[in-house]
């Protein structure tokens, strides 16, 4: 484990001197208190999918309910997903583990296995497919691909009675944060929220997923507009979508209408309250711990980008869904500690960022697709295979190669195909499993680290691709947009590995941290909050010192 660090702290100031009487007012603040001085009896913590350190920095001073609240904590604006490879499965694998892509085993959402002795060789981060029954599209969730522990899963070896929960609208963050050891986990499937196989639904879920089942076949008015988001409300065009306009009406019987909305945000958060009475989390023997993925940023990211009135509306009710759980937390009275943070950042849509002054905007080259690079690699090597000579997930990432080939087949398909990709206009490194394999694991501050050490960060050798292909700064790795799927975010680019990470329990001091920190040291922080021992080398993060007192908690047992 690397040393724990003693940051030098900016006083936290919500004042929001100034602003036009329009604006929303800051939050009030908490009486002082007295420092805790035992452990917590329940850590949340809260993923916000594709909450970017450049999103938090826009909208921060416009929160007014919990995510105001939390700034009155411990904020480091500067945390890093500091792998290359920015998307939810990866990005939430690193959140409560301590542990980078590389060491977690999940490389990305998907990979492929071309030696997979069944007709989808796509796998999927949170399944297990050695079951017969299970494929990519639908998969038997499991988090039999992730290799090291949670924080709950240690927490539970350490402590028997501690209930380890996760809630969230997408299974692979429910996975992820909770690892093997899931007491309850939920996440939303056709219209409901569902748990793992061989599991009952608890009776508070089946309530919960009646009265949603409600409103769906109603349909419900669209989201006033606040304000303070008039100026994000434009018309853009983006291949058959058109975005920058929408409030979130939901039309009677339409579930995507509800999933990609507020909406989502404020069901999971219904659910997470629900099992915090129905479990009695914090009230144990044992310390809990409930992990809360919020996914609606993600799926309003993806369908309209992150500068219109949509995403501005969202991070309003996102604020106001946290703020319902930590009161309710609050009104139970019980002790507990926050952590929030992201999986990845994201970039909205480029026919908008081309309007804001910045060209090199551009959708990928279809010409970056497996398909058509496997034509021309054919075309010079003569080489075919009756299976996909390439396969990939998309124009980027991790490229496999057809199991059919022969050693000499594979060099020399390698030899035409990377010298291909590097060439092309919009792919700024090109990196062989070769390579990645050779090179050492990075050190350091993460926002000095080379493309090289960002993708071998993410490199797994038994599951990463022959090639790892990274893409120029704002190229979006959609070839043609569609409605519902616009941006997107999978870079190793800043935008989408900087996101916000902050720290909140009653009676600790505020302080922000304007100084690099990563992911990876939320694991090893909460573990010296609450006590728990942990053997050397376990975490690849550090403790963060989120109160800056001498006798801090990351003095406490590793």
């Amino acid at each position: 484990m690397r040393r724990s660090i003693a940051p030098t702290f900016l006083a936290l100031s919500l004042a929001l001197a100034g602003c036009a009487s329009s604006g929303p007012r800051p939050v009030a603040a908490l009486p002082p208190v007295s420092a805790p001085s035992a452990a917590p009896r329940l850590v949340v913590a809260i993923s916000v999918d594709q909450l970017s350190a450049d999103l938090f920095a826009q909208y921060r001073t416009r929160f007014t309910a919990g995510l105001a609240r939390l700034q009155q904590g411990a904020v480091f604006p500067a945390g890093f997903q500091s792998h290359a490879a920015t998307e939810t499965c990866p990005g939430h694998s690193t959140l409560l583990t301590g542990a980078h892509p590389s060491r977690t085993g999940i490389i990305a959402n998907n990979w492929f296995d071309p030696g997979l002795a069944r007709a989808d060789k796509r796998v999927y981060c949170a399944e297990d497919e050695r079951e017969p029954a299970s494929t990519s599209g639908s998969p038997v969730v499991s988090a039999y691909h992730l290799k090291v522990p949670t924080l709950g899963e240690r927490m539970k070896s350490r402590w028997p009675e501690s209930r380890n929960v996760a809630v969230s609208a997408k299974d692979r963050a429910v996975i992820m944060m909770g690892g093997h050891a899931i007491d309850e986990g939920y996440w939303w499937k056709g219209g409901a929220f569902v748990t793992l196989a061989g599991r009952a639904l608890r009776p508070l879920v089946e309530s919960e997923n009646t009265a949603l089942a409600a409103r769906i076949k109603k349909g419900e008015p669209a989201f006033a507009v606040p304000a303070w988001c008039a100026a994000h409300e434009r018309e853009v065009k983006a291949g058959s979508a058109t975005v920058g306009t929408g409030h979130f009406l939901m039309e009677p019987g339409k579930e995507p209408q509800f999933r990609v909305s507020p909406r989502m945000d404020a069901a999971t958060a219904d659910l997470a309250i629900g099992l915090t009475d129905d479990m009695q989390l914090g009230q144990g023997s044992a310390p809990d711990i409930l992990s809360v993925s919020f996914s609606a940023t993600d799926y309003i990211g993806h369908a309209t980008g992150t500068e219109g009135v949509e995403m501005c509306i969202q991070l309003a009710e996102l604020d106001r869904s946290v703020g319902r759980l930590l009161d309710h937390l609050d009104a139970r009275g019980i002790d507990y500690v926050v952590v929030l943070s992201a999986d990845h950042g994201g970039l909205d849509l480029p026919e908008r960022l081309a309007e804001q002054a910045l060209p090199q905007a551009a959708r990928a080259d279809r010409a970056l697709l497996p398909a058509a690079l496997a034509k021309v690699v054919t075309a010079r090597t003569g080489i075919s295979t009756s299976d996909p000579l390439i396969y990939a997930d998309g124009p980027f990432g991790d490229y496999y190669l057809s199991h059919g080939l022969s050693s000499v087949q594979k060099a020399q398909v390698l030899a035409a195909l990377v010298p291909l990709l590097k060439a092309h206009s919009q792919v700024a490194a090109v990196f062989t499993a070769t390579e990645l394999a050779e090179a050492p694991l990075p050190v350091g501050s993460p926002q000095d680290w080379s493309l090289k050490d960002r993708a071998r960060a993410s490199f797994d050798p038994l599951r990463s691709g022959d090639v790892v292909v990274l893409l120029d700064r704002a190229v979006v790795p959609i070839p043609d947009p569609s409605p519902g799927y616009t941006a997107t975010h999978g870079s190793p680019w800043d935008y989408d590995r900087r996101v916000p990470l902050v720290f909140w329990r009653k009676g600790v001091p505020g302080m922000e941290q304007p100084a690099p920190v990563e992911t990876v040291d939320i694991a090893p922080t909460l573990a010296a909050l609450l006590g728990l021992s942990v053997p050397e080398g376990a975490f690849d993060g550090r403790c963060l010192d989120i109160d800056g007192s001498a006798a801090n908690s990351c003095a406490g047992p590793k």
